[in-house]
């Protein structure tokens, strides 16, 4: 898996690269028009016709599936999940938690992850067995917090707005119960779980490219990643790590 770290800080590297050059450009934040306000700009494109790019190259066979073009060879035993700018919101109110997915999958199973937050210098990569932050330092092992009840509990959700009716009271219920609550870090707080600083995520409406990459950074550093009613199955939408 060393080795495949070592992809990961390459395709990090690229993507950083490739933000750098959109903002010099302009970011244009344009509308999606699929309800709420939902932005996509000149980084989320770049970043992932840049990954797209490096990854045929480096692995011509495998699959890419991306939110911003699409699928390449999805039906390949091995995906590539891009998510180019996961929090594209942050982003355009300047600030800096917003963050690079990449995930790796196969046979329909995340094995491996990124989560790197360029504005913060910050490359997290899992395995399922290990995660790492990768930093100007050198690698250090990272590992959830440990703590195991509510009460203790630090919890993040993106949105509390975002919950449907059904969804809503019961996250209700959970923030209650909770010591604090942070809301906006998307997906940022799973790399916050697995430095041990953030306890507990729970959200809805998730997509494949927004989770694909979470599940291996989270269970690699000692933490558990589901669905609401304890099962692994994340295609519902709806996570909680």
């Amino acid at each position: 898996m060393e080795s495949l770290f070592d992809v990961f800080a390459d395709l990090s590297a690229v993507a950083r690269i490739a933000i750098d050059e959109a903002f010099a450009r302009g970011l244009d934040p344009q509308d999606k028009g699929e309800g709420a306000y939902d932005p996509v700009t000149e980084a989320d494109r770049s970043v992932e016709r840049a990954l797209r790019f490096r990854i045929e190259a480096l692995f011509p066979a495998d699959g890419i599936v991306g939110e911003e073009f699409g699928a390449l060879r999805s039906d390949a035993g091995r995906v590539w999940s891009l998510d180019p700018i996961d929090g594209t919101r942050a982003l355009v109110c300047g600030l800096a938690s917003w963050t690079v997915l990449v995930g790796l999958v196969e046979d329909g199973r995340p094995v491996a992850g990124m989560i790197d937050t360029p504005r913060l210098g910050e490359l997290v990569v899992g395995d399922g067995t290990q995660t790492l932050l990768l930093h100007e330092g050198g690698p250090r092992e990272l590992q959830t917090s440990g703590i195991a009840t509510l009460a203790e509990a630090r919890l993040s959700t993106t949105d509390p707005y975002l919950f449907d009716a059904d969804a809503a009271p019961r996250f209700e219920r959970l923030r209650k119960a909770a010591r604090l609550t942070r809301y906006g870090l998307d997906g940022y707080a799973y790399a916050r779980i697995a430095m041990g600083t953030i306890d507990l995520v729970a959200e809805a409406g998730l997509k494949p490219h927004d989770w694909q990459a979470l599940v291996p950074v989270v269970r690699g550093a000692g933490g558990v990643i589901g669905n609401w009613r304890g099962g692994d199955d994340l295609s519902g939408g709806d996570g909680v790590a």
